[in-house]
């Protein structure tokens, strides 16, 4: 009895996403943008970076923003510093060689986490188009043409990135999982917008993130969140194909996981609680959020029922099941499965004692 319920479930665990994966692959990708778009639009835009202790990068951060093929007298970058390095030194030494693109510096006195920044950051943008990035991704030099051509479609509110991982990560799970992933983003954009942005480089349209309250400070993904929040006034939230590579991080790789999760599953878990306009999207964001928030533990009953039925009840049909669940973490694609239900449900548990919103800096 247990085993017909373990494999119920299993079925129910592995078939969801299956399905789901296999339909936003086959109706959703293959369509057409609908969306009309202006190569040569160039809008003035503002560009947030936080940042925290990245003295020993933030010259060559400031360096590929500097040289994007993009106006310099369109683009300003507003820099919110809460370091206790010389980040701030270093900012204000290279804009003095280069003080034809215009940078505003604020330095916080407490570091209080990423979105508190970005918000500090937006009451001095001075751009229709605000555009916010990571200190430590480098973007290619048409990154900024790239995600501002986009919003030439009145439609469009966001444009995020797609990321190409630099490592592979704990048993090479990073790059598996990625090409899974950006399909899905990809497909959930065609089909109108998806729910996950990523802060490597993120585009909203100012008065847009005004209208939504700027970037929600009670939960870690920040990007996502508002991304999602302007999907569900009627606004497209995209991720064409801009590729920016991610850094990986050297040490703590599950830690890094583990904390990602928890900012979607904190960012999914509020966005229960907004209204959307748009039907297929009401449906893209019911699909992540079970497959983020409700998909792992069915699996974890799953496994539980089938080790209880080993035992207590001596079951040679689950001890066959949990044998065949073990072999075949030597297929790759099924290890990245495993590995991302993992760090989601210790990411849940761990969201009960903190949300992450403040972290510790990896080395990457």
């Amino acid at each position: 009895m247990l085993e017909a319920i373990a494999l119920f479930l299993a079925g129910m665990h592995f078939g969801v996403p299956l399905a789901y994966y296999y339909y936003a692959k086959t109706r959703w990708l293959p369509k057409p943008w609908n969306i009309k778009v202006d190569e040569n639009y160039r809008p003035k835009v503002t560009i947030i970076l936080p940042t925290y202790n990245e003295e020993k990068i933030i010259k060559e951060r400031l360096e590929n923003i500097y040289n994007q093929v993009y106006p310099k007298e369109l683009m300003e970058i507003v820099i919110v510093d809460s370091s206790n390095d010389k980040t701030a030194e270093i900012v204000e030494t290279w804009h003095n060689n280069n003080n034809d693109i215009k940078i505003t510096l604020i330095r916080e006195k407490e570091r209080r986490g990423k979105a508190f920044a970005l918000n500090e950051a937006l009451r001095d943008a001075n751009n229709d188009i605000v555009i916010i990035a990571d200190a430590d991704a480098l973007w290619p030099e048409n990154a900024v043409c790239e995600a501002v051509k986009w919003f030439s479609d009145f439609s469009v509110g966001a444009v995020s990135c797609l990321k190409k991982p630099m490592e592979q990560g704990f048993l090479g799970i990073e790059g598996g999982y990625r090409s899974y992933y950006n399909i899905l983003r990809l497909a959930e954009s065609k089909a109108f917008s998806t729910p996950i942005f990523h802060g490597e480089l993120a585009a909203f349209r100012k008065e847009l993130l005004l209208k939504v309250n700027g970037f929600p400070t009670d939960i870690g993904s920040d990007d996502s969140h508002t991304a999602t929040e302007i999907a569900s006034i009627g606004y497209r939230s995209i991720t064409p194909e801009i590729w920016v590579n991610e850094k990986v991080p050297k040490e703590n790789y599950a830690s890094w996981k583990i904390r990602r999760a928890q900012h979607l599953i904190q960012h999914f878990m509020k966005a229960t609680k907004l209204r959307i306009k748009n039907k297929t999207f009401k449906k893209i964001l019911a699909a992540e959020t079970y497959l983020h928030v409700i998909n792992p533990w069915i699996l974890l009953i799953a496994t539980l029922l089938l080790i209880v039925d080993v035992l207590l009840f001596k079951s040679l049909i689950s001890l066959t099941l949990v044998f065949i669940g073990s072999i075949l973490l030597l297929i790759k694609e099924y290890r990245t499965w495993l590995m991302q239900q993992i760090y989601l449900i210790i990411a849940a548990i761990k969201n009960i004692k903190t949300k992450e919103i403040a972290w510790n800096k990896q080395v990457k």
